[in-house]
């Protein structure tokens, strides 16, 4: 049975599950690139308003190189950049394939899931309901959901931060037997619980951060609780449109709208190579079941980091970063901060994702790629968000620390 799947699909931020000693990621170059069956390219078909080679104050070149060589160090199929910097570039491309069989191009305007960008969404959710007077971020979760071990003496905002102490349903074992014997199962989100409350605390709720999915369940079933609405009717009438996404959804089931590209995990019991593309994201739900594209991510990246769907103390709130115990990374409700980026990344079998802003630059960055399989414990995606911010950021480089082998 692989473990990748216990340390990066639907949670996968990195620091999920960090090892003390991070270690640097491996160099984006074409000489330490193993040869790859398909060239990766940028396709003119698939990105007809990229960028041209010269820009303000970015050097596109070197991003395509950059990505390109990234692209065969990790193995990915494919992988569509999008990057905006006001005054300096809005770069999109798209390289490689959608399709290993039909090696069909990656193209810019691609449905993706997201995984673990859910929880951006599920989180604004809940802070609407804040707004809205409906829920409070320090009312214990017990208030809402019964049966949870500790319940009275764990928030909401203890949840949102990764501060719960609750053991995450995608660390046990019978859970990832249960779901890779059979991806198209559908998984309620009581079900999911019954996986982690099988465990004890990790330590006491407040005591320090530990990346739990179990956390985001059970915030969706606050959302439905406070709201009297199904979660995705919820974030779909008070989080998405108001944001105007009009390619963003939360699935009722294993439906992906097109075009989207094939993904490809060796998250499998035996370990080998399987095209997830259809499997039900159920299991990841509130913490990781959505779906979306480049525009709407480039939209939401900058909804998510200025606060434009919330009052100002409620964003304030949110932007409260935390330690992790990794030096230039935190955690706020819902959203990660990383050498000045803020947002979050995405990871469940067959699919990685990055949308992130820099402030300080009003700069927006979103990566979509059609694997999850790892590179020497780094995230595909991380990998080429730090080749990427090294070139058009170099003050403020994204690289989150590696994960345990």
């Amino acid at each position: 049975m692989s473990c990748n799947f216990r340390r990066i699909a639907a949670a996968a931020l990195a620091v999920a599950a960090l090892s003390a000693s991070a270690i640097s990621a491996p160099a984006a170059s074409a000489a330490a690139a193993a040869p790859a069956k398909t060239s990766p390219h940028a396709s003119p078909h698939a990105s007809p308003h990229a960028s041209p080679h010269t820009s303000h104050g970015v050097d596109t070149a070197k991003l395509d190189k950059v990505i390109a060589d990234t692209l065969r160090i990790s193995g990915a199929p494919g992988v569509v950049v999008g990057l905006w910097i006001p005054g300096k570039t809005s770069y999109v491309r798209a390289f490689g394939i959608a399709d290993k069989k039909t090696h069909a191009p990656m193209s810019a305007n691609m449905n993706f899931r997201i995984g673990s960008e859910t929880k951006t969404f599920t989180a604004t959710a809940l802070l609407r309901l804040v707004d809205q007077g409906k829920v409070k971020l320090d009312d214990p979760i017990s208030r809402y959901v019964s049966g949870v071990p500790g319940g009275n003496k764990i928030t909401l905002r203890q949840l949102a931060e990764m501060r719960s102490g609750l053991f995450s349903y995608t660390e046990d074992d019978a859970f990832v037997k249960a779901f890779l014997s059979n991806p198209n199962r559908v998984f309620t989100p009581q079900e999911l619980l019954a996986y982690a409350f099988m465990h004890p605390a990790l330590f006491k709720p407040g005591a320090k951060f530990n990346y739990s999915n179990t956390n985001y369940i059970l915030l969706g079933l606050v959302v439905e609780k406070a709201s009297g609405q199904k979660l995705r009717d919820f974030i779909k009438h008070q989080v998405l449109d108001p944001a105007h996404l009009r390619h963003t959804l939360f699935p009722v089931g294993a439906e992906f709208p097109s075009p989207h590209p094939r993904g490809y995990t060796t998250q499998t019991l035996d370990g080998k190579t399987a095209d997830a593309t259809n499997w039900n994201p159920s299991w990841g739900w509130a913490a990781g079941a959505m779906i979306s594209n480049l525009h709407d991510l480039r939209t939401w990246a900058r909804v998510l980091a200025t606060g434009t769907l919330l009052k100002p103390a409620t964003q304030k709130e949110r932007l409260r970063f935390i330690p992790t115990g990794f030096p230039g990374t935190g955690y706020g409700l819902g959203i990660l901060k990383d050498h000045g980026w803020i947002g979050h990344n995405g990871s469940l079998p067959g699919y990685q994702s990055l949308t992130l802003y820099l402030p300080s630059q009003k700069a927006t960055l979103v990566v979509l790629l059609n694997t999850d399989t790892s590179v020497k414990g780094y995230a595909p995606s991380t990998l080429f968000g730090k080749a990427i911010t090294s070139v058009a950021t170099p003050g403020n480089v994204f690289s989150l620390p590696v994960a345990p082998q």
